[in-house]
């Protein structure tokens, strides 16, 4: 399992937000110092989202983006805005290693299937949800302000079959709360698919990274035991109370 240090940008700006609410905002400074910062100390990869694209489909942040990815020398995935082949093709021939759909996977179903097609490999699917009443796991959109009225497993249902890199499933309820994953719902995602499955939300500590690593489950048809390709955090890091190496160490254990 990989380490993802995640870098949030708004207005330019490195921010992080308390459960997707854009009026519980931090700010941490200067993004491309920070990115600089965790491939220094070590990061595997670098999970880089343009929150104000996010909402308004408006790439705004897209130039930091791209200079970014320019400048560590360690493979950058983004998200955030990106609705079209278009924006797919333009990030990954600009230098982006990986690049997220999430508002237009479910608004356009079918661009999931022309992505993957033309860049197998490199494209991942964001499924952020929060639970409902009801227990199930509805998928959010539009930069977490509107519920989808669909659930991770219909959305994992139809890009059954396409060449994804990974899921990136996000809890927004312990997103930015520092209160430990959903250890629960991503079992129930590693159940359901055969694709690589990348956990965001609410690490709080190298121990919760290490319950991550430590997650395995064996598919009730008898495959192989499926266990997760990474785990991104942000706040835990930018806060201290983690560093990149003791999140990197404590990806490790799988026993």
């Amino acid at each position: 399992m990989d380490l993802y240090p995640a870098i949030d940008l708004r207005g330019g700006g490195a921010v992080r937000l308390t459960q997707g609410d854009f009026a519980r905002e931090t700010s941490y400074g200067d993004p491309l110092a920070l990115a600089r910062q965790f491939a220094a100390d070590g990061a595997p990869w670098l999970h880089v989202v343009d929150l104000d694209a996010a909402r308004t489909g408006a790439p705004v942040n897209r130039a930091t983006v791209m200079t970014i990815a320019r400048s560590v020398d360690v493979p950058v995935e983004t998200g955030g805005g990106v609705r079209t082949i278009d924006d797919v093709a333009e990030l990954l021939e600009g230098g982006l290693a990986r690049v997220i759909l999430g508002t237009a996977a479910l608004d356009d179903p079918d661009l999931v299937h022309r992505a993957t097609a033309a860049y197998p490999g490199q494209v991942a699917l964001g499924l952020d949800y929060r639970r409902r009443h009801d227990g199930a796991a509805e998928v959010a959109v539009r930069g977490w302000a509107e519920g989808s009225g669909r659930t991770v497993g219909d959305l994992l249902a139809e890009v059954a079959g396409t060449d994804l890199a990974a899921v990136i499933t996000t809890s927004i309820d312990r997103d930015g709360m520092l209160s430990g994953p959903d250890l629960d719902g991503l079992s129930a995602v590693l159940d359901s698919t055969e694709v690589p499955v990348i956990a965001s939300g609410g690490v709080g500590s190298a121990a919760d990274v290490v319950a991550l690593a430590r997650l395995a489950v064996t598919p009730r048809d008898g495959g192989p035991t499926r266990r997760l390709l990474g785990a991104i955090t942000g706040k835990a890091l930018v806060d201290g109370r983690m560093t990149v190496a003791e999140g990197v160490a404590a990806c490790a254990p799988s026993e």
